[in-house]
């Protein structure tokens, strides 16, 4: 016999504590605990944006003072020297791996990860998140940079997939009344991840230096311990609400009025639609836009504005002493902070607002006031506006952030909630692609236009004027975007097989669970408080380095 305890899980014969059963939410369960749950695996998997804060110290790991290079070694041969120091371009290569082995994942795995819940998904997240850590220590104490990126990259870029969608169906179940601000909550997280996890590293590597390390394999393995434990809370703290469950006072919004579907399309005909490669297109085409940007966005301020950061208005950048490109340096750093900030601001303000204007219309305005903005940006430039500059480009990489944290409430709408993590996993094969056009558009242009002679004040204009075509693609692509045709929406005895083990194992329950549509009580304000606390030191470190553009 199967009972449910008050603590929101399940007893019984046959069923492991990662189970998905074990997951089934009691009477009394509070759904504002789900959200810093999925936080406290985000925010750990994030880091991967802060890793090139390794690449200095890492690029002196044998030389520990200055490099110890080898000006003619291949990439081939460097895989496994353990007498040179690794290029920072070689190293760099972890970014590509992380995005593209976390779309391949959580596409290869999303299915797997509705069918066994967000719980044993996150717990296999921690395992790999940390163990690839733990193979990245290893790699950089016997110095193999082939190990490197296997472990980091690609062991830790599965927990990155599997971490990135694992609360992302749950959310839209217990946040039927707000989609776009729950999923908003969680994504937000994986943008600060490198907001805390940077300052971190930074100061883990100053305490474990000596005159024989750099102090990063350390690092690493302490990063590794600090991010098992806190994921695992985060996987432990899951819970699923019972099938048919519903907030107090909430019906569902008319379909024909707000192309809300009430249907549910399986995981195996999603991708058979055309509004799934639609959406697919909108995000990579929005992401690709804004990533290019992200990479640039230290060289981009500095060559643009040069002199005039420092009050020398009339020199540019090459005429620039070797001091003064250091202030500049800083101060465009202190830009590269002011992104991430947009950046994840972005994901809660824009994934709240689509709850309110639709997810369409809010992809609208991504394009829209995208394009706008990529147009002004050269003029920005030449005027030398840097407040307007900055503000533009705070706008767009909110509405990247935007973009990533509104996907998974589109795609709810579009297709239903019981497959749309593993459609949200498939989907990010579009984050991968972006992740290779983006940087190729803004960095092999500017190469291409530096070797033409282009002042480096004007190196960007053209590639402004590409990345507004590319938005006007995704603004058609966003456009043709309808209901689906009815003739991919599962059954009713479909569904009802697929929600048997909920319903079974939430037997007697019914109604809301006294939850209603909010009720923030003491353990959910605590769990916030846990989550919050790191989540404001990010900012506050970041607003620190921010503050230097001014």
């Amino acid at each position: 016999m199967t009972t449910i305890s008050s603590a929101g899980t399940m007893s019984g014969a046959g069923a492991g504590f990662l189970d998905k059963e074990r997951t089934i939410a009691a009477a009394g369960f509070n759904r504002w605990l789900v959200p810093p749950a999925a936080l406290c695996i985000h925010l750990c998997i994030g880091m991967a944006y802060g890793f090139s804060v390794f690449w200095l110290p890492l690029s002196r790991a044998i030389g520990i003072t200055a490099p110890k290079s080898c000006p003619d070694i291949t990439l081939a041969q460097e895989l496994f020297t353990t007498t040179c120091d690794w290029k920072v371009a070689s190293m760099g290569w972890m970014f590509t791996l992380f995005f593209v082995v976390l779309g391949v994942s959580a596409a290869l795995w999303g299915g797997w990860l509705e069918r066994v819940g967000p719980r044993k998904a996150g717990f296999v997240a921690a395992l790999c998140w940390a163990g690839g850590l733990v193979l990245g220590a290893v790699a950089i104490y016997v110095h193999q940079l082939w190990l490197l990126w296997l472990g980091s990259g690609v062991v830790g870029g599965v927990g990155l997939g599997l971490g990135y969608i694992s609360p992302v169906s749950t959310l839209v179940k217990w946040f039927p009344d707000r989609r776009g601000m729950a999923t908003g909550m969680a994504i937000m997280g994986f943008g600060g991840g490198a907001m805390i996890g940077s300052p971190l590293a930074d100061w883990l590597m100053n305490q474990f230096k000596t005159p024989t390390s750099v102090g990063v394999w350390e690092t690493f393995l302490a990063l590794a311990a600090g991010y098992f434990v806190f994921m695992m809370i985060g996987a432990f703290r899951y819970r699923l609400p019972p099938a048919g469950w519903r907030p107090d006072g909430w019906t569902p919004p008319s379909e024909k009025k707000t192309m809300i579907s009430e249907h549910h399309v399986h995981l195996d005909n999603a991708h058979k639609t055309p509004q799934f490669w639609l959406i697919w297109w909108v995000l990579c085409l929005n992401v690709s836009a804004g990533i290019g940007v992200i990479g640039m966005a230290s060289p981009m301020l500095q060559e643009i504005f040069a002199g005039k950061l420092i009050g020398l208005p009339d020199v540019g950048f090459n005429a620039l002493n070797a001091a003064q490109k250091g202030q500049i340096a800083a101060i465009a750093a202190g830009f590269a902070g002011l992104l991430s900030l947009f950046n994840i601001g972005g994901r809660f303000f824009w994934a709240s607002l689509s709850d309110y204007i639709g997810r369409k219309n809010t992809y609208y305005t991504f394009f829209i006031l995208g394009i706008a903005l990529y147009a002004l940006a050269p003029t920005f430039a030449v005027t030398g506006n840097k407040l307007l500059f900055v503000l533009g480009f705070g706008i767009i990489l909110s509405m990247y952030g935007g973009g990533f944290a509104t996907v998974p409430a589109y795609l709810a709408d579009i297709f239903g909630t019981q497959f749309v993590g593993a459609i949200h996993g498939r989907l990010l094969t579009a984050w991968s692609t972006a992740g290779i056009i983006g940087p190729v558009v803004v960095n092999y242009l500017r190469e291409f236009q530096l070797s033409a002679g282009v002042p480096r004040d004007q190196l960007y204009n053209s590639t402004m004027y590409i990345l507004c075509a590319m938005l006007i693609a995704g603004l058609i692509c966003n456009y043709l975007v309808k209901p689906v045709d009815p003739k991919w929406y599962m059954s009713e005895a479909e569904v009802a097989r697929l929600q048997a083990a909920s319903a079974g194992a939430a037997a007697g329950q019914t109604g809301s669970f006294g939850i209603g549509k909010g009720g923030l009580d003491g353990r959910a304000a605590l769990f916030w408080l846990f989550v919050g606390i790191p989540l404001a030191y990010g900012v506050y470190m970041t607003l620190l380095s921010a503050i230097k553009i001014l």
